[in-house]
């Protein structure tokens, strides 16, 4: 025999009911010798508890009685007496508002009463012979309401005599959920009551198996609902299965395993919307050791317990824990600061208030004395245990958890060393789970990437991370997820990312930029691992990267402004990158995608005295003097030919203001920590001061003027001489502050700068171990594509950290 146990969501009348109905169809028509054990259809148990709350409160209850008593399940046969005895107890709670836990399971017990009666009804209708069954009959219980406990003996002796009895013909329906003590008064069996049930009646008639039905396709490596990358799990031991239900898997729990255990009785969960799935069988067979699921304990409180006074003394715990045990309160995740000066513990949230009254009676005299400073109450928690976590690889899920702004309250782990438990706000449960299941299950981990600014850069590097997408996720097992896109004034948003068509949805899109929106999209859809990736020009952005770090963004930036704002600025935002476990990575601030940033950091951490680095910085201005000294074209004309090719910003004076390659300087300064400040550096503007402040129309008018001016520096080179723009960190780079200065420079052609050609960067960097032979980094160093396939260089690296 088999024991079919149907749960309310399975027998809902506007969802699976005639999926069950089909289920036990088949399995009459194969001959298959089974029982059914039903749970309470849909929300009943909810309603009925309502119902009782409202009459205890002097409430209106009639309507909503009466409109329970109408539900479509109930229509076609006779309730009369569930229906009476319900109208009973709520007038008689009504009239002395108040009702015993007794009266609650005699009004909670009617829905699975009810639940049976429909379905028993429903089969012979359908031509099945079936009978109802009411529990209360055979299972025998102790008298503690709300929470009962089978008498085993003669619950089992009653289960075997009507099973080998004179049973009618046909599919016997069994209440789940309800049994009765000895004075014949109806019981409950606590949570999870029905499969509890399923598992007693499995036990006592020795079943071969017992196939739980549910709304989900079996036990998964975390709740799916909450994490879309969950994976059934195929196959879980009894210890395991144990585990987890101890821990708080919404679809098992300790006391359903017990008996199933006790018989070596497998357990399948399926789903009844998918019955020719293979669910999750529970059984005695061993399995493969490792991590094995992700549980969520929601209905808990944390409980803090400080005395500073209490410091050296001995039995602080025992008093604590006795107290509880006193008054029958479970403890969970407990952990204690040092020297019992301070313990943290977690309980049901229904009974914190009472665990407190508690603590307070019995720490009276210690309150007095002032030994005890505080017993308070946090339920604004939730207990995440990773089942199967072994101590030396936790390190993982925490960090990444750390990495994320999720900071655990509490954690422990079991004496076994194999289950860890972790407390955390319960506002970031869903996004918690999603980081430790994505670190621990190797599947696609996730990033979620908000892109400011989608001018030419953040336009290329949308579509390389589109178009690159699928390969990392094959390869990598990594999902970059561009959940938002912003330019100046609008925003787009996606939580499962922007798509192809994400210009012209940017363009519709009505929601103005606000990085506030951005923060608080991520937290509603609990978005984990974030980067925020600056490709603009924006110092009001920049003054926003602190925050951005403190909401749980790591940075990648192609904006040079913050590491040139004033070197206190400049430390401030690191510090903050410390604090937060946050990354920022910048590398095309000056050789766009040249890896020039890591080579003089390694370097530098290296040890190795770099003396000096010089170089072309500017894109713009080597295609500039590169074509100028190499051609008979006059400097205007070669200057309307980079802008008209879109190698200049759109007033071509930002590129030659030497202000640009006078900001990359200042980055490199940096990254040997010098402390140079913006206002020390020597640029040279190649513009007059006479047409600085004219509007770019009328300079562009005017171009010509710079002609004789270029053509007498050419003339005045000596022979073999070429013209490039360079930037010099030098001086004694061991002390606080280096020289920087940028100016145009007359060089030999065939030497390393000399050489270059077209629009390339050139950097020579000094060092004592390389003596006279710089060590030279040379490639292109302009255009968008290259500058954005740099940034999403950064991406990939912080990704790797992750």
């Amino acid at each position: 025999m088999k024991i079919l146990k149907f749960g309310g969501k399975s027998l809902s009348f506007d969802g699976s009911f005639s999926q069950v109905l089909e289920i036990i169809d088949s399995k009459v028509q194969v001959r298959e010798e089974f029982a059914v054990v039903v749970s309470a259809i849909s929300d009943t148990t909810d309603v009925l508890e309502h119902l009782l709350i409202q009459a205890s409160k002097g409430l209106a209850y009639q309507e909503l009685f009466e409109a329970f008593k109408n539900k479509p399940q109930h229509q076609g046969l006779d309730l009369t007496s569930s229906f009476d005895l319900l109208e009973k107890i709520f007038e008689g709670v009504f009239l002395l508002q108040d009702y015993s836990l007794k009266v609650k399971d005699e009004v909670l017990a009617q829905g699975e009463l009810i639940s049976a009666q429909v379905l028993t009804h429903h089969l012979l209708k359908r031509g099945i012979e079936a009978h109802f069954v009411d529990a209360r009959k055979l299972v025998v219980t102790n008298a503690n309401f709300g929470n009962a406990q089978p008498i085993e003996q003669v619950s089992k002796q009653r289960v075997a005599s009507f099973f080998n009895g004179n049973v009618p013909k046909g599919i016997a329906v069994i209440t789940g959920f309800i049994g009765s003590n000895e004075r014949l008064e109806t019981t409950t069996l606590g949570r999870n009551g029905s499969n509890y049930s399923a598992a007693l009646f499995a036990n006592y008639l020795e079943a071969e198996e017992v196939q739980n039905y549910t709304h989900v396709d079996g036990v998964f490596t975390a709740n799916p609902e909450w994490v879309k990358d969950a994976k059934k799990i195929a196959f879980l031991n009894f210890n395991e299965a144990n585990e987890l239900a101890n821990f708080g898997a919404s679809i098992l729990h300790a006391k359903t395993i017990v008996p199933l255990l006790e018989k070596q009785i497998p357990l399948r969960i399926l789903n009844t919307q998918n019955p020719n799935g293979t669910g999750t069988l529970i059984s005695a067979a061993p399995t493969p050791e490792g991590i094995k699921s992700l549980s969520v304990q929601s209905n808990v409180a944390l409980i803090n317990f400080e005395g500073r006074g209490l410091l050296g003394k001995v039995g602080i715990d025992a008093r604590i824990f006795k107290t509880l045990s006193n008054h029958n309160i479970n403890v969970g995740v407990i952990s204690q600061g040092s020297s019992e000066r301070g313990i943290g513990f977690v309980v049901p949230s229904d009974r914190a208030s009472e665990a407190v009254v508690a603590l307070e009676q019995e720490f009276e005299i210690d309150f007095y004395n002032k030994d005890v400073n505080k017993i308070c109450i946090n339920e604004e928690v939730v207990v995440i245990s990773i089942v199967g976590q072994e101590l030396q690889t936790f390190h993982k899920p925490y960090n990444a958890l750390i990495r994320n702004a999720i900071v655990p309250i509490l954690f422990n782990n079991t004496v076994t060393g194999k289950n860890v438990s972790l407390v955390v706000e319960k506002s970031l449960t869903k996004k918690a789970l999603n980081v430790i299941h994505g670190e621990i299950f190797g599947v696609h981990k996730k990033i979620n990437i908000a892109v400011f600014g989608v001018g030419n850069v953040g336009k290329q590097l949308v579509k390389q991370i589109l178009a690159a997408r699928e390969n990392l996720q094959r390869r990598k097992e990594v999902n970059l997820n561009i959940f938002a896109v912003a330019n100046s004034k609008k925003l787009l948003l996606a939580s499962d990312g922007i798509g192809s068509a994400w210009e012209s949805n940017l363009a519709l899109s009505t929601t103005e930029n606000s990085l506030e929106l951005v923060y608080n999209y991520a937290k509603e859809h609990h978005l984990e691992n974030l980067i925020a990736v600056d490709n603009t020009a924006n110092a009001s952005l920049v003054a926003s990267y602190i925050d951005l770090i403190g909401r749980g963004f790591d940075l990648v930036s192609s904006n040079k402004i913050a590491n040139t704002q004033t070197y206190s600025f400049y430390k401030q935002l690191r510090h903050q990158l410390v604090k937060n476990h946050k990354d920022y990575l910048y590398e095309t601030n000056v050789g766009a995608g040249l890896p020039l940033i890591d080579t003089i950091k390694l370097l530098h951490l290296s040890g190795d005295n770099i003396t000096k680095i010089r170089g072309v910085f500017s894109g713009t201005l080597s295609y500039l003097f590169n074509t100028f000294t190499s051609t008979d074209l006059t400097f205007s004309q070669v200057l309307k030919q980079a802008i008209a090719s879109g190698f200049t910003e759109p007033d071509a004076r930002e590129d030659l203001s030497g202000a640009d390659v006078g900001r990359k300087l200042l980055i490199l300064a940096r990254e040997l920590d010098l402390e140079n400040e913006w206002e020390e550096l020597a640029i040279e503007n190649l513009i007059s001061k006479d047409l600085q402040d004219l509007t770019v129309d009328a300079f562009y008018e005017q171009l010509s003027v710079l002609d004789p001016i270029y053509e007498q520096i050419k003339r005045d080179q000596e022979p073999g001489h070429v013209l490039r723009y360079i930037g010099e960190l030098s001086g004694d780079l061991q002390q606080r502050k280096g020289d920087l200065k940028t100016q145009l420079v007359s060089v030999p052609v065939n030497s390393a700068l000399g050489q270059l050609k077209g629009s390339d960067s050139i950097f020579e960097i000094f060092t004592t171990s390389y003596g006279d032979h710089p060590i030279i980094i040379q490639g292109a160093g302009a255009g968008a594509a290259v500058t954005a396939r740099g940034v999403f260089g950064d991406i990939l690296r912080l990704i790797s950290k992750k």
